[in-house]
């Protein structure tokens, strides 16, 4: 199926080389059974990139495709990493009831729970509360081993959009024993995408998630209580990251109930909007 985008941010004008440009809106999609990067015009045509984004120098080929006519996929590496920060924004720590932490309360998702614009969210036929949470990511676009953070945001390729779907009865269950893994680890409760845009600012964006077109959240992200330098610098203290790495930066105040049915949407000024639907898990084996 074909995923329309609206698209209504600048990007540059094709040229051989893209090293040059700072301000790149990055894609990965699908089109004819293959899979390729490209980058991505105020027009809806996408220039298609020799090599993944990941790697240097960024060079364009001469292949234009539309935007219409391709499937849009979660915009980094095969089998990337996927870091989760809880009880970021001060505004979701105070609606929580809870004291502001020391450090980011950090977790992982498994690639298997990612899901680009337009693919469909599985609501678990066991569940009984399943949550939106909408999320800025940081993309990792170099290699990061104990980064200070004043050269952290040097070391990401860019930001997306991301929704850290989460079911709440594991969830709590699992926080009471201080884990936090199988309720954010379902399949397709990672939506990210749709595409990556290089040149924001992640401390001054406004973020807006809307349940079937109602605004449910909205935010700056001026209100996070660890910035993405700060988990950058924090997270490669410990772990090296890779190129290709998600860092889901947090929600903010308003989350609530996903059902069978129900569409979501996670708009970031000046980086996207992402947008998916909620299924019923099909019957199971």
């Amino acid at each position: 199926m074909r995923r329309r985008i609206r698209d209504r941010a600048y990007a540059p004008t094709r040229r051989d080389s893209l090293n040059s440009e700072k301000n790149l809106k990055l894609i990965k999609f699908r089109h004819a059974g293959r899979i390729d990067y490209g980058q991505l015009s105020p027009e809806g045509l996408i220039t298609v990139l020799k090599h993944s984004p990941f790697e240097e120098p960024v060079a364009a080929t001469s292949r234009i495709l539309r935007l219409m006519d391709v499937e849009t996929m979660v915009p980094t590496v095969d089998h990337p990493r996927v870091f989760g920060v809880g009880f970021n924004y001060r505004s979701h720590i105070l609606e929580t009831g809870r004291e502001l932490p020391e450090i980011p309360p950090i977790f992982m998702k498994p690639d298997t729970a990612l899901i680009a614009h337009g693919g469909q969210i599985v609501h678990p036929t066991s569940s009984e509360v399943v949550h939106y949470e909408a999320e800025l990511v940081a993309v990792m676009g170099r290699r990061a081993h104990r980064v200070k953070r004043s050269q952290a945001l040097s070391h990401v390729l860019g930001y997306t959009c991301g929704n850290d779907v989460s079911e709440r009865v594991i969830q709590r269950k699992e926080m009471a024993m201080g884990l936090m893994t199988i309720g954010k680890g379902f399949d397709t409760f990672a939506p990210i995408g749709p595409w990556i845009e290089t040149d924001v600012d992640p401390s001054r964006l406004t973020m807006r998630g809307f349940l079937n077109g109602k605004l449910v959240q909205e935010c700056e992200t001026s209100d996070l209580l660890f910035g993405v330098d700060a988990l950058v610098e924090y997270l490669s203290a410990s772990i090296t990251l890779m190129p290709g790495d998600l860092i889901m930066t947090g929600t903010p105040a308003g989350i609530g109930a996903l059902r069978p049915g129900d569409v979501f949407e996670v708009e970031i000024d000046g980086v996207g909007a992402l947008r998916n639907a909620v299924v019923a898990e099909p019957g199971t084996n």
